[in-house]
């Protein structure tokens, strides 16, 4: 599932590519119940792309019709830019107009909604199950869908170390459940909570409620490197996500526990370990994380 690394780099890679653009036309073949009547956004321009935790926020300028998308990718949903060929009927399947070896992965093949802009490029969406969230608001009412009940961005220079600890602390759950919990802190999933913990030497089982200031504070710090270093290697791609143009991220590869069972621990050496936690796997070092 895409977290903050990877719906940071959709952001930055749309901000080079279609701010500016006025929208042509709009493409999908998702059923009316799971999309907003996108259609009156035709001759919008696009004004600004912003996130909100692990949503995409795209503004649109229309005469009278001022208005914000707000996208979120969900398990399997990315962005892409490029040039596709519209099918002209539900039979036909939609496929790349250029030999671009990253656009005709098959990763990057499952579109199912398209803005034809001004310039020619057009911007997807692909999505294999299906299961992106796609809000249309007026402009002003960006506080709906959700939106409002989001608790503080991981990487907001407005969230403090003190700020943090409120968020947090004192909470009688896991503390990996607590740094993925959207109403607490928005932005972490199960990728980045594994390691983040990893980093701090904390087990992800500990409650919340039971770690001392100093334990918050490794937390905390570890948060921020390592987000910001995942948001400099442009996120994570085990299985779909995929930035604007097709291509992989780096952290993968560089990445200390998640999905690493039963490889030596890059600290002691010891065995990763994983269990559940909340209905989610985590993988921890049994050794330095006590």
């Amino acid at each position: 599932m895409p977290e903050l690394p990877e719906v940071s780099t959709m952001v930055d890679d749309l901000r080079r590519s279609v701010i500016g653009k006025k929208i042509k036309s709009v493409w999908s073949d998702l059923p009316p119940g799971k999309l907003p009547r996108l259609t009156g956004l035709c001759g919008a321009t696009i004004k600004a792309v912003d996130r909100r935790g692990k949503n995409v926020l795209i503004y649109l300028e229309k005469t009278g019709q001022d208005s914000v998308l707000a996208v979120h990718p969900r398990m399997t949903g990315h962005f892409l830019i490029g040039r596709w060929r519209i099918p002209r009927s539900r039979k036909e399947k939609i496929k790349p107009l250029s030999a671009d070896v990253f656009l005709n992965e098959k990763t990057n093949s499952y579109i199912h909604l398209v803005f034809v802009l001004s310039g020619g490029e057009m911007l997807a969406l692909s999505d294999v199950r299906k299961f992106a969230k796609i809000n249309l608001a007026a402009a002003g009412e960006t506080e709906t869908g959700g939106l409002e009940k989001l608790g503080p961005d991981a990487l907001s220079p407005k969230l403090t170390l003190n700020k943090f600890v409120k968020a947090i602390g004192q909470r009688k759950k896991p503390i990996k459940s607590v740094l993925m919990d959207q109403k607490l802190l928005s932005g972490i999933g199960n990728i980045y909570s594994d390691e983040i913990l990893w980093t701090a030497e904390i087990d992800p089982r500990r409650s919340a409620e039971g770690l001392s200031s100093g334990e918050i504070k490794r937390i905390y710090s570890a948060m921020r490197l390592l987000l910001l270093r995942a948001v400099r290697l442009r996120g994570t791609s085990f299985s779909d996500f995929r930035d604007a143009r097709g291509r992989k991220g780096h952290y993968g590869d560089k990445r200390v526990v998640y999905g690493l069972f039963a490889y030596p621990c890059k600290r002691c050496g010891t065995p990763i370990a994983k269990t559940k936690i909340g209905g989610r796997t985590a993988s921890f070092c049994p050794n330095c994380q006590k």
